[in-house]
């Protein structure tokens, strides 16, 4: 019987039943390894084809006469599967001071967001513009900031802010396109870190790198600033250094 193992996406073998039952026995092969023989009509997980136990015994097999064959132990393949886990597990954390700094830098990129309008906007509309915002810093209720908010947002033309969203949907599918190449941001780029899988340490798709840790905690933080910044960043404290974002993605930022 030949034996095939896969993990990570990476296959090994073949391997016979008894080097198979060896390798379990010593665990360089894991129950959550998938398995795949003659036989099956898919991979399953080692675990589902020996109901938990650390060995494998199938139905009807026959043991052939014992033959010199490779060990588990030189088979290349498997062991370059083993030692690649082990190099990801030990992945070096980003230092805190590093990942805000990467913070800063994603944040700057930003800036010229709110900068288009003034290229739009006439002489006497940029002081119109200068007194509402005097006046929103002294204005006395709620009430009253609200309505001189709402005139600052009819003083920008439609140009203006079809610009500025051209601008954020360029930065946004930039963001995204590294972060799906490389698990880094341009800030994480610049500061050599990335994000990556906090179990297996290798890179995860763009709904977890982008959408999870990213898209989510930007309207969070635009409708509970600074709260949720606040909190995102306590948990960093902890010993995997996962913020809040982190935690929601299963994911941890380590030096490239």
């Amino acid at each position: 019987m030949q034996i095939y193992l896969a993990r990570n996406n990476q296959q090994a073998g073949p391997y016979t039943l008894e080097q198979l039952n060896q390798m379990l026995a010593s665990q360089q092969v894991l129950l959550t390894d998938l398995a795949w023989h003659q036989g099956m009509t898919e991979w399953k997980a080692l675990g589902e084809l020996t109901q938990g136990k650390l060995v494998y015994q199938p139905e009807g097999y026959i043991a052939p006469a014992p033959i010199p064959e490779q060990t588990p132990f030189q088979n290349s393949s498997f062991n370059k599967i083993h030692v690649e886990k082990k190099a990801a597990q030990n992945n070096e954390l980003a230092s805190i001071s590093t990942r805000v700094l990467a913070k800063i830098i994603d944040l700057l990129l930003w800036l010229p967001a709110a900068a288009i309008p003034s290229f739009f906007l006439k002489p006497d509309q940029v002081n119109q513009l200068s007194e509402i915002q005097q006046k929103m810093q002294s204005a006395d209720t709620s009430t009253q900031a609200v309505q001189l908010q709402q005139q600052l947002f009819t003083l920008i033309p439609a140009e203006a802010w079809q610009a500025m969203l051209i601008y954020i949907i360029i930065m946004l599918g930039i963001q995204a396109f590294m972060l799906a190449k490389s698990g880094q941001s341009i800030g994480k780029k610049l500061t050599k870190i990335k994000i990556v899988d906090v179990e297996s340490g290798e890179k995860v798709s763009l709904m977890r790198a982008f959408t999870l840790r990213s898209f989510i905690f930007i309207i969070l933080n635009l409708l509970f600033m600074p709260f949720i910044t606040i909190l995102d960043h306590v948990f960093a404290i902890g010993e995997k250094r996962q913020t809040l974002h982190d935690k929601l993605a299963k994911t941890k930022v380590v030096k490239q």
